[in-house]
């Protein structure tokens, strides 16, 4: 892996493999005092797709896996749209012991909370996810949502919280929410829906962009989906790492 941007002294002979410290350093979440930031982790095709046959996996790499399990090592909590949950088969974020020592200087638990984004609860609440997670498994949704569901998820041990006056979710409330749970450190995994909500509330702070070498044609999500915003969103390139043909980027809001 070498850095591209921002451009060092060392960016010409850096093709080497970096180690987990240093990509952490170099995607660390800003000072938490400035109160909660939400950054999305995508991989899109070289022609737009955001997924392959319904997931993203076919457009990953080994490295992409690897700045993705970076990137959860340093949030406080993962959010997730209930789609994704099912296609991608969601299981509970792991404790990972190179990530211990930093997180318990964090004051963060040993591993991320997941947090489900759905407003009907549709959902298995048998799965590892919500049965087997070494944090509890929280779930958001509307202050309209089927009661028997709410049931069944408290009943399966994850944490309601209540994000929207109706049956959805409201974006910027369900950041504040989970800010005032002291997860502030937010990593969003999408889907597309999910993701294209934040950007129209304008909560998303970063986008960790990971450009795969692949063409897929066909007709694939993009990785932002439903009702276009009134004005384009402008982001700053902050950063960029290449390995292998797939650049690493990282935009932040304006």
């Amino acid at each position: 892996m070498r850095r591209l941007l921002p451009v060092t002294d060392q960016t010409a002979v850096e093709d080497r493999e970096w180690s987990l410290d240093e990509l952490a350093d170099a995607y660390a979440y800003p000072d938490r005092a400035e109160g909660p930031w939400l950054r999305a982790n995508m991989v899109s095709s070289l022609d737009g797709a955001g997924q392959h046959q319904g997931r993203s996996q076919p457009l990953s790499s080994d490295t992409d896996m690897r700045v993705f399990g970076m990137l959860r090592g340093l949030a406080d909590v993962v959010v997730v749209g209930a789609e994704t949950v099912r296609l991608e088969g969601y299981r509970p974020a792991r404790a990972r012991e190179a990530f211990a020592e930093r997180r318990a200087a964090a004051g963060q638990r040993p591993a991320p909370a997941i947090a489900v984004v759905s407003a009907s609860l549709e959902l298995d609440f048998t799965l590892p996810l919500f049965a087997e997670p070494l944090v509890p498994t929280l779930v958001l949704t509307g202050a309209a949502a089927p009661a028997e569901r709410v049931r069944e998820a408290e009943k399966a041990g994850a944490e309601v919280v209540v994000a929207g006056d109706g049956k959805g979710v409201e974006p910027a409330r369900a950041v504040r929410a989970l800010a005032e749970r002291g997860l502030v450190r937010l990593l969003t995994e999408g889907g597309p829906r999910l993701l294209g909500q934040f950007v129209a509330a304008k909560v998303l702070d970063e986008l960790c962009l990971t450009v795969s070498p692949t063409m897929t044609a066909g007709d694939a999500q993009r990785i932002a989906g439903g009702p276009a915003v009134a004005v384009p969103e402008r982001f700053a390139l902050a950063s960029v790492l290449e390995e292998a043909g797939f650049l690493f980027t990282r935009y932040r809001r304006i």
